[in-house]
């Protein structure tokens, strides 16, 4: 059940509250003392403050704090669990949605098939059907703040569309419009891979990196790029297309409509493509169907079971895969000089019969002085991770201060 909160989003949109909250969330148990001395607010604007935040119950007082003389004070900390927000991921197969309080803890999840090329209105009412049981699950004292919905393909994060999910055939797709329309909740978009990389940027292996990449890699390809811990979203919010950069100029053709793309050599369904090929073309593999025209019913999946028992023509397939991806990886550390880049997606679950080729193609190939820090690591949030960047995309509307163009954000005092 969604119980109102009047007035929240616009007590989130003062400078000073959103300061005092982030403060509190960032640093908490905290005295009122110490978040003055932190955000530089006079002792007066932060008792008003924390007064408005304790009878909105974003805040609650906890223990008392060691005395440096006079009166022990009363430390706050941000009150989680009475919060609750939607994050959803929405995939090539299905829809996978996550309930969280405000630290990302996870309270419910579940998952929605989705039929092949479904029509819009049959989409939207798989979301709105998944969002809704989630709301529906939140405790009675439980406040809803909100949806995020991490949409693979093009996105337009400032409308709230879906401008072009390719693997689902959808077009111009008002997300945002709809679940307000049905919810009364603000609802933000944003691509998956950007999802993926706010979630890592908050909760997950970016939590203290200022340059990083997420890189997807499952049905498709794609890059979620983070500078000065910002998100890089490019002129028309279609920075991080990595699986639609060439790697080989006589290459398969992609589901983009160009040739030798990376997504159309490393992505699940491409590693299963290639093995099919080897087997129809004479290979020797324990992935041979007894039925030969079942060739097509091998998957990624088989492939990488097959790998684990050590057939050698899974082992090429993700070896292949792997160097690929480190040419193309290479290209990237060269020109964004990241400090980590972070391995999501089904195929990244792989493990070293991926990473080991991809690092040692990277070794081989990048600068010196491009990779002597470089990390590159899997996904610690693994298969929730664009879940909770859809969280993340919520939550940084409410603890981020905005950003001003061309000035910088001015802390005005209120008492």
């Amino acid at each position: 059940m969604i119980k109102p909160l009047i007035g929240s989003f616009q007590l989130m949109k003062s400078l000073n509250r959103t300061l005092v909250l982030t403060t509190i969330r960032n640093l908490g148990p905290i005295s009122r003392a110490d978040i003055a001395k932190k955000t530089m607010l006079t002792p007066p604007t932060v008792t008003n403050i924390v007064s408005e935040l304790l009878e909105q119950k974003f805040i609650i007082e906890s223990e008392v704090g060691a005395s440096s003389g006079g009166r022990k004070p009363i430390l706050l900390k941000l009150n989680s669990r009475s919060f609750a927000i939607v994050g959803v991921d929405v995939g090539i197969t299905s829809i996978k949605s996550v309930l969280t309080d405000l630290d990302a803890g996870l309270i419910r999840e579940l998952r929605c098939p989705l039929p092949p090329r479904p029509d819009a209105d049959t989409f939207l009412e798989l979301l709105s059907r998944s969002v809704a049981e989630l709301i529906a699950s939140a405790a009675a004292e439980q406040t809803v703040l909100g949806i995020g919905v991490g949409m693979h393909g093009l996105v337009n994060p400032e409308e709230g569309v879906s401008i072009f999910a390719p693997n689902l055939n959808l077009r111009q797709v008002p997300i945002r419009a709809a679940l307000e329309s049905e919810f009364g909740l603000p609802v933000y978009v944003e691509n998956d891979v950007v999802a993926m990389a706010l979630g890592e940027l908050w909760f997950g292996g970016g939590q203290l990196t200022d340059h990083f990449i997420c890189v997807n890699i499952g049905v498709g390809v794609g890059a979620g790029i983070v500078l000065n811990r910002q998100i890089f979203r490019g002129s028309s919010y279609s920075a991080g297309e990595l699986g639609h950069t060439t790697v080989d100029l006589n290459g398969p053709r992609c589901s983009c409509g160009n040739y030798g793309c990376l997504q159309a050599l490393v992505s699940g369904p491409a590693i299963a493509e290639s093995v099919q090929n080897e087997i129809a073309l004479g290979r020797k593999s324990a992935l041979l169907p007894p039925v030969p025209s079942d060739l097509a019913s091998i998957t990624g999946e088989h492939v990488y079971e097959a790998a684990l028992q050590g057939d050698e023509l899974a082992l090429e397939a993700f070896g292949k895969a792997g160097r690929l991806l480190g040419i193309s990886l290479t290209n990237m550390i060269h020109t964004l000089n990241p400090q980590k880049i972070i391995l999501g997606g089904g195929v990244a679950q792989a493990g070293d019969l991926l990473t080991g080729p991809l690092n040692e193609t990277v070794r081989l190939r990048a600068l010196e002085s491009s990779v002597s820090s470089l990390v590159i690591e899997t996904s610690r949030l693994g298969d929730r991770a664009t879940a909770i960047g859809a969280v993340t995309a919520v939550l940084s509307r409410i603890f981020e201060l905005p950003q001003l163009q061309g000035e910088t954000a001015v802390i005005h005092s209120e008492g």
